[in-house]
């Protein structure tokens, strides 16, 4: 029997999110999130395409499930220089701790040494989370339609709407897509990448993409390693890529996005 690697990190999240309130009450992140100003513009980056035809989200990834560590001594300040010097269009941070070694401190340190718009990554089961996002300088939050109910995602995309932050709901199926819809999802991601089992295949994206609307920007993400992968994901009218574990590996974080763009 396959290990549900999602059900795992869920319930360990519940347990965070009840032990950070202990510490930080959730009316405290309301109100301060109240004081922040900074409306995102996330969603601007991508709703057309953008150098050579597509816009690239670099995203800071330190380990996973499936591959652990990925780079043991990943700086985050300098890979958020490699990326806004390769031209990524908006970067991603994975906040988890225990599966992925992200952190909210990762978050924090990539808002401060970059213009670039960030994209909070992690498992967001209760609107504290969303509150505390905008607190600590995310402009988009990712939400995914398989661990919240169907109440729960509308709710909370309409939370990012008030805190003006954006929200990218994650989808893998057609069930899914029918929710994120139903929802009010604007900016759709589509992962190639099973949640349970952590298998991963790019057709996906492809097959799920005739699915969404016209007003729906998709964003492709998982499994991507090279130009050639962007080539045929593109070849279908996908535009925007999320990348991570091939740019954190890469020797020249830089140098490479600029081959994933096609200019170099």
């Amino acid at each position: 029997m396959e290990k549900d690697f999602l059900k795992e990190i869920v319930e360990n999240k519940i347990e965070e999110v009840r032990e950070a309130k202990k510490h930080i009450s959730q009316n405290m992140l309301k109100e301060t999130a109240k004081t922040q100003k900074n409306r995102s513009c996330f969603f601007e980056r991508l709703k057309s395409p953008g150098k050579n035809g597509i816009n690239i989200i670099a995203e800071i990834k330190k380990a996973s499930p499936s591959k652990g560590i990925i780079r043991e001594d990943l700086d985050v300040a300098l890979y958020a220089s490699y990326y806004e010097s390769g031209e990524a269009s908006a970067i991603s941070v994975l906040t988890d701790n225990k599966y992925f070694k992200g952190s909210v401190s990762d978050l924090k340190t990539a808002k401060g040494c970059t213009n670039l718009p960030i994209l909070r990554k992690d498992f967001i089961i209760s609107s504290y989370q969303i509150y505390e996002s905008k607190v600590i300088g995310a402009d988009a939050i990712l939400l995914i339609v398989r661990i919240l109910s169907k109440e729960q995602l509308k709710d909370y995309i309409s939370l990012c709407i008030e805190l003006e932050l954006d929200a990218l709901v994650e989808v893998y199926s057609k069930e899914d897509v029918e929710i994120a819809s139903l929802a009010g999802a604007r900016l759709i991601g589509i992962n190639n990448r099973n949640l349970k089992s952590f298998d991963t295949n790019i057709e996906t994206a492809i097959n799920i993409l005739p699915l969404l609307s016209k007003n729906q920007i998709a964003i492709a993400a998982s499994g991507i390693n090279n130009r050639k992968d962007i080539e045929k994901i593109a070849s279908s009218g996908i535009f925007n890529f999320l990348i991570g574990e091939s740019l954190v590996r890469s020797q020249n974080p830089s140098d490479f996005l600029k081959e994933l763009y096609g200019t170099k």
